[in-house]
C-alpha cells in the first residue's frame, strides 16, 4: 500500500509490530492515529524516504500488529506498553536514536515514549493533538460533541464494540468524513484496506481498549510527569480547519511541555499526511533535515 515500501513483522516483543520500511538515511518511525493504519502515510512516506530511512509501523491493537488480552486496568493498552513495542522495534533495527513523528493517538505513543527513553528520540514531531491531560481537563460543551468518541469508546465492554460491530463501514466513513475534508481524501484502495483492518472484532476490541486505557492508567502516568519536559526539538503540526485549532492554543499546550518547540498551522482537517500532504512533507521534511 506504500509504494517502495518492504512489508516486514517484528515478533520480538510482547504484542508482534506489523511495519513497512524503505530508504536510506536517518532513521525515522511514523505512526499513525485512529481508526487508521500505517498506510495513512503513504502519500508522504515515499518522498521522505529519499532521504531517510522510514518505518511505518502499525500501533499495537491496530492494523496488523498484535492485539493482546488486556486487564481491568487497561494496562496492555497504556502507551507506555504500546511505546515498549516501538522502542523494542527500533532496537531489533539497530537504531539506538530516532527521529519521531505521530499522529492522532500515534503522536500519544509518541509523546509517552520520549518521556520514557529519554536521549532515544533526536526529534519529535506530533500532528494535531493536545497533550491527553490537557484534553480531559478541559473539554466542555463543544469539544465533548466533536470527539464524543473519547467518551463512548470508554465505555464498559461490550457496549461500544457492539454498535461498532453493527456497522463497521458506516462508522468508519463518517468518522473519516467528518474529521477531515470529507471521505474522499481516502482513496477507494486505501479504505478497503482500512476497513479490512477494522472489520477485526479484535482490533474495534483492542482500539477501545486504548481509549479506556487514556482514561485511566495513561493520565496516572501523566501525572507523574507532569513537570518533566521534553527535551528534544520538537514540531507541533495542526489542522486549520480541525477541532484543536478552533478550542486550544495547540502550540501553547505544548510549549508547556517541551523546551523547543516549533510549529506550523496546516490548511486542512484532522488528517494531515491524507488531507495536505504536500505542505506536512514540507514540514517534517524541513525538520527531521535540521541539525
Amino acid at each position: 500500500m506504500i509504494e517502495g515500501f518492504a512489508r516486514r513483522r517484528f515478533d520480538g516483543s510482547e504484542a508482534p509490530v506489523n511495519y513497512a520500511t524503505a530508504g536510506d538515511g536517518p532513521p525515522l518511525l511514523l505512526l499513525h492515529g485512529y481508526p487508521q493504519t500505517h498506510i495513512m502515510w503513504r502519500k508522504i512516506a515515499p518522498r521522505l524516504a529519499a532521504d531517510f530511512t522510514v518505518i511505518a509501523a502499525d500501533l499495537r491493537g491496530y492494523g496488523d500488529s498484535g492485539k493482546p488480552p488486556s486487564d481491568s486496568r487497561h494496562a496492555p493498552y497504556s502507551k507506555r506498553a504500546m511505546a515498549g513495542d516501538l522502542t523494542a522495534l527500533m532496537s531489533a533495527l539497530g537504531h539506538a536514536r530516532f527521529l519521531l513523528a505521530g499522529h492522532d493517538r500515534g503522536g500519544r505513543v509518541a509523546h509517552r515514549l520520549t518521556l520514557d527513553n529519554p536521549g532515544r528520540v533526536e526529534r519529535l514531531a506530533v500532528l494535531d493533538i493536545v497533550p491527553t491531560e490537557r484534553l480531559f481537563r478541559e473539554t466542555g460543551k463543544a469539544v465533548a460533541t466533536g470527539y464524543y468518541h473519547w467518551y463512548f469508546l470508554i465505555q464498559e465492554a461490550p457496549f461500544p464494540e457492539t454498535l461498532i460491530g453493527n456497522s463497521v463501514e458506516f462508522y468508519l466513513r463518517t468518522k473519516l468524513g467528518r474529521w477531515g475534508a470529507g471521505a474522499e481524501m481516502v482513496e477507494e484502495e486505501a479504505f478497503a484496506e482500512y476497513l479490512r483492518c477494522f472489520s477485526d472484532p479484535a482490533t474495534i476490541h483492542a482500539s477501545c481498549e486504548d481509549y479506556r486505557a487514556a482514561a485511566t492508567i495513561d493520565l496516572e502516568h501523566d501525572a507523574a510527569d507532569l513537570d518533566r519536559p521534553i527535551e528534544c526539538p520538537m514540531l507541533v503540526l495542526w489542522g486549520e480547519r480541525g477541532l484543536m485549532h478552533r478550542h486550544f492554543d495547540v502550540p501553547g499546550t505544548w510549549r508547556e511541555r517541551a523546551s523547543d518547540v516549533s510549529d506550523a498551522l496546516i490548511p486542512c482537517g484532522h488528517f494531515l499526511p491524507e488531507e495536505a500532504p504536500d505542505e506536512t512533507f514540507r514540514a517534517l521534511h524541513a525538520f527531521f533535515s535540521a541539525r
